[in-house]
């Protein structure tokens, strides 16, 4: 059996792509009425100038397909390549071809960002001995979440909770607005039931304890570093050792250049935005070949 990362995606993947198209092109193509429709073939090249994940090949082929052209992929998603690498062959009508290009371009470009990120922030930490789970966030662009989390995923890191209706995370507005840690969780545990894991945030040890005690799944300790936060969780995890089961995140202000105090085995995930915001692109060009 075969797995690909395209069974991920829902049925609704394919329409998303239609809008992507209506918006590039609401009327007229002037530039396709130049080219016209001959028969082309069109090299698909990795470019930059490091070594880079492809992520995102199932969105840039069924953009091309909604044009009536081909592609043959000569990588898989995960894959790493070094630039300048002939990724893949798109063939089609000249105008169809010209259509779909800086569409597919772009979602490639940030697709495989995202993945060559979190394959780096993993492997540095698992380089620094973290054995725990790398995660990305919700921070993601309104209308593309279903391709930023795709990427993480190629890139090999845990997608953490994709909507609001996906886990039941109760942060700092959730608890002022309902009194307290323990009432907002009493809340969310009488509609969300058995079947969905809640994450608390808590700014302080007390919060942490409190959050355990009304039984949090998992607790957030926000925006807490180095030796502050090896010993809360040190000492949360022998005060409640057989008598409650969660997990402890940390968030925040997570860069590489201090990933090696925060990926520690005290902590059980590491969740952060860098993975996928302000992400640097990875490089690719479309040629259309010369006869």
């Amino acid at each position: 059996m075969s797995n690909s990362y395209e069974h991920l995606l829902p049925p609704s993947w394919k329409s998303v792509i239609t809008t992507w198209l209506a918006e590039d092109i609401p009327s007229f193509d002037y530039g396709g009425y130049v080219v016209g429709e001959g028969q082309r073939e069109a090299i698909l090249f990795g470019k930059g100038k490091e070594p880079a994940v492809l992520a995102g090949s199932p969105f840039f082929t069924e953009i091309f397909a909604q044009l009536g052209c081909e592609v043959e992929w000569h990588l898989k998603d995960g894959e790493v390549f070094e630039p300048i690498k002939h990724v893949a062959t798109v063939k089609g009508k000249a105008r169809h071809l010209l259509l779909g290009e800086r569409i597919a371009l772009n979602l490639l470009a940030r697709c495989s960002g995202i993945a060559t990120k979190s394959k780096r922030v993993r492997d540095l930490a698992r380089g620094y001995g973290f054995n725990g789970i790398i995660a990305g966030t919700r921070k993601t662009t309104p209308g593309f979440r279903l391709v930023e989390k795709y990427g993480m995923t190629v890139g090999g890191i845990d997608t953490h909770r994709h909507d609001l209706s996906s886990m039941i995370m109760l942060k700092d507005n959730h608890i002022w607005s309902s009194g307290s840690i323990t009432a907002a969780i009493q809340q969310a545990r009488s509609v969300g039931g058995f079947s969905l894991l809640l994450d608390v945030e808590v700014r302080s040890e007390a919060e942490a304890d409190e959050a355990i005690d009304a039984g949090a799944d998992i607790i957030m300790l926000d925006n807490m570093e180095g030796e502050e936060l090896v010993q809360v969780a040190r000492r949360l995890k022998e005060k409640w050792r057989g008598k409650r089961k969660f997990l402890f995140e940390t968030s925040g202000n997570i860069t590489e250049s201090n990933l090696k105090e925060r990926a520690i085995n005290e902590i059980d995930i590491l969740s952060t935005s860098m993975v996928h915001q302000s992400v640097q692109h990875i490089d690719f060009s479309l040629k259309i070949q010369h006869r």
